[in-house]
């Protein structure tokens, strides 16, 4: 080896040792006939001391020998596990000279995004960025401790497969050797790990490789990692036991949380009836309220209207502790209407009593069961929004987020997990005109609802038995009990519209599966890129992958995507258009 020890563990305990390092030059500091230097690798940082400026500068790849000596007196660095040692430099060797730098590497995290991961590979040598990808090893240990003492199997499944489209777009890789025909990069290893539990698995896990061609948001990779796994023979209850253990030994050794289990559970009408959205962030409350009984009979012609038509409500939200001056109330409504809201009425809490410009159209007692209703106190505002009922949830529970966000409501460092049950089996797709699955076409139905509601063509109110994971406002995780009977799955894939050409070439190895045996199985997939990120506190996916791509899908540092060369086309008998 080049070096007899890393930068990170020489102590009192080695002074007087002959040393060999290894590593980068962090800092040079001239003291004028004294130099320091700080060599850095991923282990940390020791301080050596020569008395000659030699040909380097930061960032040289160097190897050194010298001997350990103690710090003199009042010049220890006791943040730091070397820090009361230092190296006597008996020799540098300069193992590879460094360019001039396009940032400083240990404030790589100040500069431009595009340029950090343009090199990247500096960027990866800032301590603070390697903080996350080590964090993200010691999850990955976890996980697989875990899933191991629950029986389960780590299983590898193929990255090249078929295309199954029904959601996002498919990578496609062209055949060489079967000309005109394609491979897909998987969406996720959905179908071979139901085909795993046909097989008799019965627990299954894998970190995975997917890959979604999607159109280009914030923070969104176009492949990306997910935790997956399946069990056979299992109630939800089960499955949410083995997520629970994980999610809490995961945040008990990496951020030092300790979860309480279990977490709590919520159907998808219940969280979007007091939340607005299928994925609250329960680190504070703020419930929506439906006023719309209270709005029929007033003379507010807004709220009246809205109430009293098909598929309308009234909903409001009381935004304890506002304290809002005019313009903050103006800036609010902007707020609003930029998520699609014609404006927001509101009453502000004060002397006891609600005041507002709109009060004048409410009997007094009408305002006062508003009061009540929402509980609202001095200093109090509660908004509303008078719409079709889910345009109003959404409107509100935006503003509930927003005001959330302003207030300081969601502490850094907490984390509330809540699982959201009981989605729409299907939803409507007005653009193609029909009926799609809400979470995938594999998700079994509620059973009550199947029966009762299919024959009755109300699609709509067939609950499903999927399930969501829910991290502080984020949706972490998503799963189902999944369809094992083949008629059932042949009905559901002629329910969203395919033919049974299209059902035999997308699925027909799975219907054939299904016909020899299959157990009830279920199973989750996790976003671990997400996971890590918000157990790190970090605000963006791309800082807990090593190579990510920008928002544009473009990896700045090899340039991919890029063209190929015409020959590589013409074997793959593929022409540009």
């Amino acid at each position: 080896m080049l070096r007899t020890h890393n930068c990170g563990e020489l102590t009192e305990k080695n002074i007087g040792q002959e040393v060999t390092l290894a590593g980068w030059i962090d800092t040079i500091r001239d003291h004028g006939g004294v130099t320091f230097i700080d060599l850095r690798d991923r282990y940390g940082k020791t301080q050596l001391v020569t008395p000659a400026t030699g040909d380097y500068n930061t960032e040289f790849c160097i190897q050194v020998k010298g001997k350990v000596k103690a710090r003199p007196a009042g010049t220890e660095n006791r943040k730091i596990p070397t820090g009361l040692v230092e190296i006597e430099v008996g020799s540098i060797t300069v193992l590879s000279r460094s360019e001039p730098l396009p940032f400083e590497v240990t404030k790589s995290t100040e500069t431009n995004e595009e340029l950090r991961l343009k090199y990247r590979y500096l960027d990866l040598r800032n301590p603070a960025v390697q903080k996350a990808l080590f964090a993200r090893h010691r999850i990955y240990q976890i996980i697989r401790r875990t899933f191991d003492a629950h029986g389960f199997i780590e299983v590898e499944t193929p990255i090249l497969t078929k295309s199954t489209p029904e959601g996002a777009r498919d990578y496609l890789v062209p055949s060489r050797v079967n000309p005109g025909e394609f491979y897909a990069l998987p969406q996720s290893p959905q179908l071979f790990k139901q085909i795993l539990m046909v097989s008799g698995f019965d627990r299954y896990f894998q970190i995975a490789k997917c890959f979604r061609d999607e159109d280009l948001r914030a923070d969104r990779q176009p492949e990306f990692t997910q935790l997956d796994m399946e069990m056979s023979f299992l109630e939800e209850d089960d499955l949410f036991a083995v997520i629970e253990e994980v999610m809490k030994a995961i945040l008990k050794e990496v951020p030092g949380y300790e979860l309480q289990t279990p977490f709590p559970r919520l159907s998808y009408q219940e969280a979007m009836t007091r939340y607005g959205t299928d994925k609250p962030d329960l680190r504070f409350d703020l419930p929506i309220v439906d006023v719309s009984g209270i709005a029929r009979g007033c003379d507010f012609k807004v709220f009246r209207e809205a109430a009293s038509a098909e598929g309308g409500a009234v909903l409001g939200i009381c935004l304890k502790g506002a304290q809002f001056s005019r313009k903050e109330i103006d800036d609010l409504t902007e707020f609003a209407k930029g998520e699609g809201a014609l404006g927001l009425a509101y009453f502000k809490a004060e002397g006891g009593k609600l005041e507002a410009p709109i009060a004048k159209f409410f009997k007094p007692e009408t305002v006062e069961e508003i009061r009540a209703k929402f509980g609202a106190a001095d200093g109090d505002l509660v908004v509303f929004a008078a719409d079709k009922l889910k345009k109003a949830q959404k409107i509100l529970g935006a503003v509930r987020l927003h005001f959330a966000r302003l207030k300081g409501l969601a502490k850094p460092g907490t984390f509330h997990f809540s699982w959201v049950t009981d989605f729409p089996l299907f939803q409507y797709d007005e653009e193609d005109g029909r009926w799609v699955s809400e979470h995938h076409p594999f998700t079994s139905p509620n059973k009550e609802d199947w029966d009762r509601y299919k024959k009755a063509g109300e699609l709509g109110k067939i609950r499903s038995r999927a399930y969501d994971l829910v991290l502080n406002g984020s949706e972490i995780a998503s799963g189902s009990v999944r369809i094992h009977s083949r008629d059932l799955q042949n009905e559901i894939f002629e329910t969203i519209g395919l033919s049974p050409e299209e059902i035999k070439t997308r699925f027909g190895f799975l219907l054939g599966a299904f016909q020899f045996g299959t157990p009830p199985h279920g199973g989750l997939a996790f976003g671990i890129d997400r996971l890590v990120t918000i157990a790190l506190g970090l605000d963006s996916i791309r800082e807990v992958i090593a190579f990510p791509k920008n928002q544009k899908a473009v990896c700045p540092m090899t340039e991919a995507p890029s063209p190929v060369a015409e020959k590589q086309l013409k074997e793959l008998n593929i022409k540009i258009r």
